[in-house]
């Protein structure tokens, strides 16, 4: 009997013992979950005004290349009605099929496609070659070189237009593409975009190359290039459309109608009193075209070549 009641009192004092363990822990940690949910609550409201303060910037953005695409299916008196029509009354898709016969269309953007091409390709050669000399072989006067080069970006190009054009006539260069392929196949900004991503690399890479006898050349084509992609891929994309969209220069060099870009080109539609704006926004939306397909395949190495260029100065 003795032994029956030690075991029930056992047993009471068992039950109205504290949780274990477990239970415990689980209450502690609905209590932490409580005190972090304001904290929770508060970045979720954060973030959520990010996203629409972004969303609205987008809208804001993509306002003038959805006002250019809805005037260029409208009527040349439509365009400029107040307030605005965003989705005409009309569809004139014929605007689409007259602009190729009113003006030399194709060959102004094969001549703007000549142009991005060959500057694009020369941009990245000579940018690249130079950064790396700025950037992994050392030299007397290495830095100030570099900084004095740089420098050259903060002069308005306005400043030394009219030494270039002269420059350019006398060596008999005007009206031909070979005056703008000169004049842009060196860009400082690339050789500082490449020389920023370059200064990434260890430079032990570099010294492991040139112990097995590798030169600068080979260092510069077999061991840097393969590595710097989306550097590469950033300079060609921001290259490509700057020349793409270059009105003042070819302006300036080319006075042949047969070697216009398609930025002259859409000059055509503007007369001394008027001027065809629903052709001009039509051909403004062909020209976006194949800088939007080039943008789309090259944004990865594009975004990865800008955030990683500045990592390291």
């Amino acid at each position: 009997m003795t032994n029956m009641a030690e075991d029930l009192k056992a047993t009471q004092l068992k039950d109205t013992a504290p949780f274990p363990n477990g239970a415990s822990s689980a209450e502690d940690r609905r209590r932490n979950e409580r005190k972090r949910s304001p904290r929770e609550q508060k970045k979720r409201t954060a973030n959520l005004i990010i996203y629409g303060v972004l969303v609205v910037l987008v809208v804001a953005l993509m306002v003038p290349f959805i006002w250019m695409l809805s005037s260029s299916l409208k009527e040349n008196n439509q365009v400029l009605t107040v307030p605005i029509q965003w989705i005409p009354s009309e569809f004139v898709w014929s605007n689409y099929t007259d602009i190729w016969t009113r003006i030399p269309m194709m060959g102004y953007l094969q001549n703007s496609l000549y142009l991005a091409v060959i500057i694009t390709c020369l941009q990245v050669l000579t940018g690249s070659l130079a950064a790396y000399g700025f950037s992994k072989v050392r030299f007397p006067g290495r830095d100030v070189l570099f900084l004095a080069y740089i420098g050259t970006i903060a002069v308005p190009w306005q400043a030394y237009m009219v030494p270039q054009y002269i420059m350019m006539q006398q060596l008999g260069l005007t009206n031909s593409f070979n005056a703008l392929i000169l004049l842009q196949a060196f860009g400082a900004f690339g050789v500082f975009l490449m020389r920023q991503y370059y200064m990434t690399i260890p430079d032990e890479l570099c010294e492991a190359a040139r112990i097995d006898g590798l030169s600068e050349y080979g260092i510069w084509a077999r061991v840097i290039l393969p590595l710097s992609k989306p550097a590469l891929a950033s300079l060609a994309l921001l290259t490509f459309v700057n020349t793409w969209n270059d009105y003042m220069g070819p302006f300036i060099y080319l006075t042949s109608n047969r070697l216009w870009t398609v930025q002259l080109g859409l000059r055509s539609f503007v007369g001394q009193f008027d001027a065809e704006y629903a052709m001009i926004m039509t051909g403004s939306v062909i020209s976006v075209i194949p800088i939007l397909i080039i943008f789309l395949i090259g944004q990865r190495y594009f975004i990865q070549g800008i955030a990683t260029s500045g990592m390291k100065g």
